[in-house]
């Protein structure tokens, strides 16, 4: 009766993994073609405000956005250890660990990619600001990237969506849970059929 359920159950826990580590890795990438495109434009590292291209000062306003998204990102990684620490992808029958491992991760994912979104929105905003015409002229005289593209801004649209849907489904699926337990009690007391 649980055998349908236990395998979405380890899937989604396997699941909420992955997509922790892709959220890890979008926050080491988010930051790599400013780099490659605005740092060097900062002639004078004592004063970002002296600059070759105006606007290139985004790079440096996302760091602290950036040292935070990465320890976010982390913790999001460790809680969704916990779900296997609390046995969540193989338990028959759900525990208060479980059931507070599996809000945890679902209160995290909410948090991270609220608070990922607000600021990504925000530095994407002054990133077009940035004077495309100047840093195409210094990337051609430094040989440095030049990028108009908002590719690593927009993308986590995408990263944010997975990792809501996950959290979605991890809660849906102990929702699940809980109403087979209660069948299966139902049914130990002779009162109805327990489906999966």
């Amino acid at each position: 009766m649980y055998k349908k359920q236990l395998t979405v159950q380890k899937i989604l826990c396997m699941a909420a993994v992955i997509v922790s580590a892709v959220v890890f890795f979008y926050a080491l990438g988010i930051m790599t073609d400013l780099y490659d495109a605005l740092y060097d434009t900062m002639r004078n590292p004592n004063d970002v405000f002296q600059t070759d291209v105006p606007g290139s000062i985004v790079y440096y306003n996302m760091q602290d956005f950036n040292n935070y998204f990465l320890k976010y990102s982390i913790g999001l990684i460790l809680l969704a250890v916990l779900l296997f620490i609390t046995n969540t992808h193989v338990r028959r029958k759900y525990y208060i660990g479980n059931y507070v491992a599996t809000g945890l991760f679902a209160v995290a994912s909410v948090a991270i990619s609220i608070f990922g979104h607000t600021y990504i929105e925000i530095f994407k905003g002054q990133f077009l600001q940035v004077d495309f015409a100047a840093l195409k002229e210094h990337a051609e005289m430094w040989g440095t990237l030049y990028t108009e593209s908002t590719f690593w801004f927009d993308i986590h649209y995408l990263v944010f969506a997975l990792l809501l849907i996950v959290a979605a489904l991890l809660v849906a699926n102990a929702v699940w849970k809980t109403r087979l337990m209660k069948e299966e009690q139902q049914l130990l007391r002779g009162e109805k059929g327990v489906q999966a």
